[in-house]
């Protein structure tokens, strides 16, 4: 029988990984919106600017569900994790990893094999800066943090960090949580992730949430567009037959690729009554599947 684990639980109370004496490096681009940090204002984060937190208020007028949604997701990549975990898979690379915080993938991970390694990957400098400061008292060659791009899936694949830690002829379960839905269609989404999938061993797992119009009004799925247009990333709503593909010939584990707070809610059925208040507004698709 599945249990969600206590940091799932705990949706609203989240400790934040910080770095007291950080500073931004020189060049970053703190006037432009970046939707990890976004997504770090969503979930109650201080790590973000005031760029980041005028286009998230506005995202949120727009559609007030966003935190919910943000809540659900991270619910999802624990349920997630402590399941894949669970059919004995070792290795996870997380690909948008947004700003780390309790309950994040090498956590979850361990608290169910130990030995798990986990490679995580941003192409945010304030990420991979609070990443590494977070995994540095990990044992060394288990955890990885790498700057890179998932639009260019070949430089993550051959990038020496991953490749320390990672033995792709092994089972990896490979996270792709909310990160695709800011990759056009025109930069090669459903080629990017073929790339990603085809390195992967027998055994492995694609762990995926994505955001869709199929749950929301269409003029707030618009207002969402149109003000993602000035973020770092455009967002790129797919409704479910256009997310499905990402999967390819993987074959999902129940219950399939369905909203996002449904996968896994409860032991063996769904009750909707233990279910956050509003999750019929999250707007996004989620589900797990293995490669034969």
């Amino acid at each position: 029988m599945y249990e969600d684990t206590a940091a799932v639980d705990q949706a609203t109370d989240w400790e934040w990984a910080r770095v007291d004496d950080w500073q931004p490096p020189t060049e970053l681009d703190t006037g432009t919106p970046h939707t990890a940090r976004m997504y770090d204002y969503y979930l109650g984060g201080k790590d973000n600017f005031e760029a980041d937190r005028r286009a998230a208020q506005a995202a949120i007028a727009a559609y007030p569900a966003l935190p919910l949604l943000a809540r659900t997701n991270r619910q999802f990549l624990g349920r997630a994790v402590e399941f894949v975990a669970g059919r004995g898979v070792r290795q996870f690379i997380d690909i948008g990893t947004g700003i780390p915080a309790v309950g994040s993938t090498s956590e979850v991970a361990r608290r169910v094999a130990p030995d798990a390694h986990v490679v995580y990957v941003d192409n945010d400098p304030i990420v991979a800066t609070h990443a590494r400061a977070r995994v540095a008292a990990h044992p060394a060659g288990r955890t990885a943090v790498v700057e890179a791009d998932l639009r260019e899936p070949e430089s993550i694949l051959d990038h020496p960090l991953l490749r320390d830690a990672i033995d792709l002829s092994r089972p990896v379960g490979l996270m792709l949580l909310s990160v695709l839905h800011f990759i056009r269609d025109e930069e090669g989404a459903q080629a990017v992730v073929r790339t990603l999938r085809d390195a992967l061993a027998p055994g492995s797992a694609l762990i995926l949430s994505h955001g869709s119009p199929d749950f929301a009004s269409r003029e707030s799925s618009a207002e969402g567009v149109r003000i993602y247009r000035g973020a770092s990333s455009p967002l790129v709503l797919r409704p479910r037959g256009d997310v499905e593909p990402f999967f390819g010939d993987f074959a999902f584990a129940g219950p399939g690729l369905v909203q996002l707070p449904l996968w896994r809610a409860a032991p063996g059925h769904v009750r909707t009554a233990e279910l956050p208040e509003g999750w019929q507004d999250v707007s996004a698709y989620a589900g797990v599947a293995f490669k034969s």
